[in-house]
């Protein structure tokens, strides 16, 4: 997934982040700092924040809520996703947030497409997944089975489909895919490209 301009190019500013033994990597923009930081003072997570971007802000928000969740991190995505919607000004919050065993993914709004990929093993042939930008092989995966989230279907595999938006998509520890329609009403102030300074608009052009 792409970073989030916000910030300079800077290691504390580099996807993906890491927070409670969790990492994030977010692909989108959202405005109003100023009160997500007050947010972030006001839940006490204000300290994971290490660099400039809205990525790792979002991360510590969805951190707080886990917490005060107990550890559910699925609790955590929706509450902080809802504050985020309520509150402040969204371009996309495209996103991904991994454990040593789960794995959350959330589209939303229409922004941006995100695809997800469940490629059973055996498979005939290694994994060779390309886009104009990216490319992933691995031998390893054509003996187990996966499960592929991406910016765009990155080979022929018919399976992949496009994620819904405001669709949340968790992947358990045995692979099992649990999809829910999480966020079926757009943000409240919804951003578009014109809204953006030029060097964010440029990074979230197709």
């Amino acid at each position: 997934m792409c970073g989030t301009p916000a910030g300079a190019l800077t290691m504390v500013n580099t996807h993906p982040f890491e927070q409670d033994g969790r990492l994030f990597a977010h692909n989108g923009v959202l405005h109003g700092l100023d009160h997500l930081d007050q947010r972030l003072n006001e839940l006490g997570v204000m300290d994971l924040v290490l660099g400039q971007s809205d990525s790792e802000r979002l991360f510590a928000l969805i951190t707080a809520e886990t917490r005060l969740a107990g550890g559910d991190v699925g609790t955590g995505i929706v509450e902080a996703i809802n504050w985020v919607a309520r509150e402040l000004p969204v371009f996309s919050l495209n996103f991904i947030l991994t454990t040593a065993t789960d794995m959350w993914a959330l589209r939303y709004p229409a922004t941006h497409e995100l695809y997800a990929l469940e490629r059973q093993a055996p498979a005939s042939a290694p994994l060779d997944a390309r886009s104009h930008r990216i490319r992933s092989r691995s031998t390893e995966l054509s003996r187990s089975p996966h499960v592929l989230v991406a910016t765009e279907p990155m080979d022929s595999n018919p399976g992949w489909r496009p994620m819904a938006s405001g669709e949340l998509v968790h992947v358990g520890p045995d692979l099992v895919v649990t999809s829910t329609v999480s966020f079926p009403n757009a943000p409240s102030h919804v951003l578009t490209l014109a809204d953006l300074e030029p060097t964010a608009a440029a990074s979230q052009q197709p």
